[in-house]
């Protein structure tokens, strides 16, 4: 016959294999949830770095645009001064 020690070691060996085989499988979604929000936030990531590059393309375009428009401004008042000075010579 099985002894009363006997027994209850049969019943906690079954309730902690129940115990881990029920945890594992709470692991197995949680872990599945996890690569599924890895994913959607590497997709998320993925497309802001489409937005940002789309949005950064004209302001450098404008930004040189700008710069360039500056240049020009400073070149045109050099040869403005110039061009003053070569007539107050020639009066």
């Amino acid at each position: 016959m099985i002894d009363p020690v006997q027994a209850v070691l049969l019943v906690v060996i079954v309730l902690l294999t129940l115990l881990l085989l029920i945890l594992g499988v709470q692991i197995f979604f949680i872990l599945k949830g996890l690569r599924t929000t890895v994913s959607r936030t590497n997709k998320i990531l993925s497309d802001t770095e489409a937005i940002t590059q789309s949005v950064s393309e004209p302001m450098t375009f404008i930004s040189s645009l700008l710069f360039s428009s500056k240049s020009l401004s400073t070149i045109s008042k050099i040869l403005r001064r110039v061009r003053d000075v070569e007539k107050e010579d020639g009066e």
